[in-house]
């Protein structure tokens, strides 16, 4: 069988909807054509427009969407999946170009599945998502297009759809190579926003996709925000812009009653070629020249895109369903299934800040040592309350229900603790972090600020050993939340539903967040809950990978000694919270030979060291009945993909003191083959050859981040960060090289001597590092970014430490 090669990426029967009537051939431009240089020097442009051009020359290009193995080609992805589509695709449009509502039922989702493959298959789109990676081979590329497919329907679906007729008009519409367009009147084609290959976000409340159906119809789709409200912020992200979530919407819901004017016609075709690649198509000649005709500004083109207002009825206000379950599904105007919670939502300050006054973002710092010198796209969400606000209100709540702070010991808290406090403090949690909370628009953006990712044990006793006292080191650091949300758990395990089955690792987590909360209060720890609570996508996407990985690296407690540690401390624990007479008989069982003095001895041992034990369980029976089990977690968190995800997102680089992640980075390096150069190879031996002091007691940590002690760290790995970001683009500077390296032994050794003269408390570690040129990368996480919506954040992770002890395990005070 032949092979398919020439891949009309707008295909032929679309074309056809543009012919003039008694007409088989299409007018068309090229606007680059070829230049071809004469032998005696002249360069003349080879003719660009002609009148008769037939669809089987337009719009094609040569393996396009070819894969290659060796010498074979491979057509598949253009028969079979472009054939399918197409298929299904062109019977779609017929159904929209109509007026019979029950075909438009029929094939409603392959309409908008449609229109999404055409926005990435063009050669345009492709170039858009070769652009969201470091490097794609033209098979990695295929694979990638696949991968996104369907990423802008739901947002499509859940805004203003209109299609209007030019069919009382002299001009009729045209087309172009990237036939699906996208206008935001704020940002013109010279706009850096709308710079080659890039279009317009369409989560952007002012974006409009405009797709031409045919010669006398176009489909536009707008937000419902700037639709009722065209004053709105024109580069705000829709409230809501979740991709890849489930919807409820009206299928018949389409505007149909425009009749457009040439002049508007022409408005429409002027933006369909500013947007385009190269070529253009219609059905006559003079109307692919609409810049002859145009005057008004950009901006001013949108009076002719809005849909009119007294047709807005049809869209937003709440939707209910009601299944034969007796469920009740609810959707608000904006495809969210719960209200918004008014106490996490912030009034925008009414006047411009000045620089002493309290940063908006909720960070607690000054505006002028914040968010005054980032751009708006840059700082995070000013109308919601912040992570560290959220966190701040936790334990709020937790003192005030656990009766913190007072004249009660730990031991007296624990003994009084009880299924209704638990509850209550998950149900705090849960309300704090409501399940389509915007994560991304809360977290840091990649703004130049010394930050990284921890990801490792996510437990009380470990976290003091180094990931406390890391913040001295990396900057601000961002770590996973020890609460789980009960929203996302089945209904008979939730903390809310089974508080008693919690008791333990209710514990575990109000120790390590009381822990970590001053490092919190100041700034220098963003403790976040799983970004999956919020993205079920995500979830699913995530675990997909992470099962595949499994396969090749699986977690050994036997080489992740605090983690198995910790892990026979809690089963200890745990055996400690049987009933009485069922824990004399264990030991008995254990112990044949003993006395019953010695197992009452025995007994009141262990009664005590509970008592001592911070983390123990002090109620009796709390494994008695069927119900009696406790879940016991052990957090290695976030995994791999998310502390990816999360770094890239954020501008952050990786620390962990997990062996076990740690080889998971360094097989993500080994995997691209790429190690460090030779001046960087200098710094990391420099690092891996001298001891860090890591304070154990969090006031200590606060203390020497307030004086500043180890300042000179996180600038050392911020510039060291923004040389590796841009290595590749830039390439090796051996001097800047150089100066890293001698840097870092100056900043170490007046450090180290502070913090041993201060006499804190503290254990030593060795740091290693990982600098490979072009970063830390994986193709899926890029892929998990572009699902989740995100438009600022990097490429890859430039740079990873691992925190080893140096192996004494334990700590001394240094002086």
């Amino acid at each position: 069988m032949s092979k398919t090669r020439n891949n009309h990426y707008v295909p032929q029967w679309y074309q056809e909807g543009f012919f003039e009537p008694g007409r088989s051939s299409l007018a068309f431009v090229d606007m680059a054509p070829d230049r071809k240089i004469l032998p005696d020097g002249r360069v003349i442009t080879q003719n660009g427009a002609w009148n008769d051009t037939p669809t089987s020359k337009a719009f094609v290009q040569r393996d396009l969407y070819s894969t290659f193995f060796g010498t074979s080609v491979n057509d598949e992805i253009e028969r079979r999946l472009f054939g399918d589509i197409d298929g299904r695709g062109s019977q779609a449009i017929r159904a929209f170009t109509g007026t019979n509502v029950g075909e438009w039922h029929k094939h409603f989702q392959t309409f908008f599945e449609y229109l999404d493959i055409q926005k990435i298959r063009t050669p345009k789109g492709l170039d858009w998502l070769k652009a969201q990676y470091p490097k794609l081979s033209q098979n990695e590329l295929m694979y990638e297009m696949q991968g996104i497919r369907m990423m802008h329907c739901t947002i499509w679906v859940g805004g203003v759809r209109e299609i209007v007729s030019a069919e009382n008009s002299d001009v009729k519409f045209i087309f172009s190579d990237h036939p699906v367009t996208i206008y935001n009147h704020a940002i013109p084609p010279t706009h850096a926003m709308g710079a080659y290959p890039l279009d317009p976000g369409i989560a952007l409340r002012a974006s409009q996709t405009i797709f031409p159906l045919n010669r006398d119809l176009c489909l536009i789709l707008s937000n419902l925000e700037y639709a009722k409200d065209p004053s709105t912020g024109p580069l705000e992200k829709r409230t809501f812009a979740r991709n890849y979530r489930q919807s409820m919407t009206r299928i018949d819901a389409f505007i149909r009653t425009r009749k457009l004017t040439a002049e508007e016609v022409t408005q429409f075709n002027f933006v369909l070629k500013s947007r385009a690649r190269r070529y253009i198509g219609g059905g006559r000649k003079d109307w692919l020249y609409p810049e002859k005709a145009i005057s008004q500004p950009w901006a001013e083109l949108r009076k002719t895109f809005l849909p009119p207002k007294n047709e807005l009825f049809h869209f937003g206000g709440e939707m209910f369903a009601k299944y034969e379950s007796g469920h009740v599904q609810y959707q608000d105007e904006f495809g969210r299934t719960e209200k918004p919670r008014d106490f996490l939502i912030k009034a925008a300050p009414k006047q411009q800040l000045r620089p002493g006054d309290v940063c908006g973002c909720g960070s607690g710092n000054f505006f002028k040592a914040c968010c005054q010198a980032k751009p708006q796209v840059l700082r995070p969400s000013w109308n919601e309350r912040s992570i560290r606000e959220r966190n701040i209100m936790l334990q709020n709540g937790i003192v005030r229900i656990l009766g913190l702070g007072g004249e009660k010991d730990w031991i007296q808290i624990r003994r009084e603790l009880t299924d209704e406090k638990i509850k209550n403090i998950y149900f705090l949690y849960e309300a704090l972090w409501p399940l389509e909370t915007d994560l991304l628009a809360l977290l840091p953006k990649p703004d130049g600020v010394p930050r990284a990712v921890y990801t490792g044990s996510i437990h009380p006793s470990s976290i003091v050993d180094f990931a406390l006292a890391a913040p001295l080191y990396f900057g601000e650091m961002i770590v996973a939340h020890p609460f789980i949300h009960s929203g996302v758990i089945a209904k008979k395990y939730r903390p809310t539903d089974n508080p008693r089955s919690y008791r333990q690792d209710f514990l575990k987590s109000v120790m390590f967040f009381m822990t970590i909360m001053p490092l919190v209060q100041l700034g220098l720890v963003n403790l976040i809950p799983d970004p999956c609570d919020f993205d079920f996508h995500l979830r699913e996407q995530m675990l997909s990978m992470a099962g595949a990985r499994a396969t090749l690296m699986r977690l050994d407690p036997d080489k992740e000694p605090r983690l198995k540690k910790h892990m026979e401390a809690d089963a200890l624990r745990s055996m400690m919270l049987m009933p009485p007479d069922a824990l004399r008989r264990q030991l008995r069982k254990l112990n044949p030979g003993m006395s019953d003095d010695e197992v009452e001895a025995t007994m009141r041992f262990a009664e005590r060291k509970r008592e001592l034990d911070p983390l123990a369980v002090l109620q009796d029976g709390s494994l008695e009945g069927e119900e009696g089990g406790q879940m016991s977690m052990f957090k290695l968190a976030p995994n791999f993909e998310i502390t990816m995800y999360l770094a890239q997102a954020t501008g952050a680089c990786i620390v962990t003191d997990s062996p076990f992640r740690w080889s998971e980075v360094k097989s993500a390096i080994r995997s691209r083959g790429v190690t460090a150069t030779p001046g960087l190879a200098r710094f990391s031996e420099q690092m891996e050859a001298t001891k860090f002091a890591f304070p154990q007691d969090v006031m200590d940590v606060a203390d020497h981040a307030l004086t500043k002690t180890c300042g000179g760290y996180p600038d050392l790995f911020r510039d060291l960060f923004g040389y590796l970001s841009h290595l590749e683009e830039r390439g090796q500077k051996p001097n800047r090289e150089a100066q890293f390296a001698g840097r870092f032994p100056k900043i170490h050794a007046a450090a180290q001597a502070v913090i041993k003269k201060s006499g804190v408390v503290a254990k030593e570690g060795r740091v290693s590092c990982v600098l490979p040129p072009g970063g830390i990368q994986d193709n899926t996480i890029n892929r998990l970014l572009l699902m989740s919506s995100s438009e600022r954040h990097l490429s890859s992770v430039p740079m990873a430490f691992f925190i080893e002890d140096c192996g004494t395990g334990k700590c001394s005070i240094l002086a």
